[in-house]
């Protein structure tokens, strides 16, 4: 059986952290890529926390993940190898595990956490698969499921006040992309978003804002074509993991210092790659706490048996690191 002193060997951390990222200790100040890469580690040894070693008597119940407004089919949620072990440090009745499921593609699971405005079709196809869903930033106005809300409006706001007010940056530019696929578009809101939050305090530039595709070559692509320019904003706002890695290539290919030459934000909501730059700035839209939170209402709901149905609204995070 796996230890917790092995893991922080593994991961390069010592025993004392390792044991509070898997209980869970939102106080503990490390970056988000450390704590997942500790949950990580912990996943590939099969780490059972000593609370869970007698669960053997214990309901087993499997969470299906409808990302597919949020995530390529082609790509994978790498977030879904930390959800056993956030699952594990939750106070519960119940041994957990997750499973990526597709849109219509029927799938053996207890309840369903679904990201982002379904259709009324993939609504009943969900509704098949469960009676127990809990949707995360759905446009839903009825009652018949759990909802959490995010707020990534207000994120993105955070994000503006402080590279302009706080660091005083006076421009700001973004590398994104958009992916459009069966009726299915993702990129939109936070292209959409920031555009418009920077065009209310009057420091919006088209030209700043370069859309391609949602993807590294793209990234590198627009990133590289924006900087050779003779203009060009003193901060880079990624769109997501995938774009910034090839962003962050032309950077340095360029020879950009970051943040003295260029600063860089990075955009997180489900990730597809493990990141080489865990300790740059980021607004991370789903923290740990909107896991933990849909973990615990969609077990109420199968194992309660709980009715009434709950709206949660929970705050987005920017962490701040080296880059701006």
């Amino acid at each position: 059986m796996a230890t917790i002193k092995e893991i922080a060997e593994l991961a390069k951390v010592s025993p004392a952290t390792v044991s509070r990222v898997l209980n869970q200790d939102e106080t503990l100040n490390v970056t988000a890529e450390v704590r997942n890469q500790i949950l990580k580690i912990a996943h590939e040894l099969n780490y059972i926390p000593p609370k869970m070693r007698h669960a053997q008597n214990k309901t087993h119940v499997t969470i299906g993940v409808a990302d597919w407004h949020l995530v390529r089919g082609d790509r994978h949620d790498i977030r879904l190898a930390s959800l056993d072990h956030i699952a594990a440090a939750m106070p519960q009745k119940a041994d957990v595990s997750f499973l990526r499921i597709a849109c219509r593609e029927d799938a053996d699971v207890d309840g369903i956490l679904a990201f982002g405005s379904f259709s009324e079709e993939e609504i009943n196809f969900l509704r098949k698969q469960s009676d127990a869903i809990l949707f995360v930033n759905s446009d839903q106005k009825d009652y018949e499921f759990d909802r959490i809300i995010m707020d990534y409006e207000q994120g993105l706001k955070d994000m503006v006040h402080y590279l302009l007010d706080v660091k005083e940056y006076r421009s700001i530019g973004y590398i994104g992309g958009i992916y459009e696929k069966d009726g299915v578009r993702i990129g939109t809101h936070r292209l959409m978003g920031l555009t418009e939050i920077l065009a209310q305090r009057g420091c919006y530039k088209e030209h700043y804002f370069c859309v391609g595709e949602i993807s590294r070559e793209s990234g590198y692509r627009l990133t590289r074509e924006l900087l050779e320019t003779d203009d060009v904003p003193e901060v880079l706002v990624l769109g997501n993991d995938e774009v910034a890695e090839g962003a962050l290539e032309a950077v340095k290919e360029l020879k950009y210092r970051i943040p003295k030459d260029v600063a860089v934000v990075i955009y997180r909501d489900i990730e597809t790659l493990q990141t080489k730059y865990p300790t740059y700035t980021s607004l991370r839209m789903l923290p740990d706490i909107v896991w933990s939170t849909a973990i615990k209402l969609l077990l109420e709901r199968i194992i309660d048996k709980r009715v009434d149905s709950m709206k949660v609204y929970l705050p987005t995070k920017l962490e701040l690191g080296d880059s701006a």
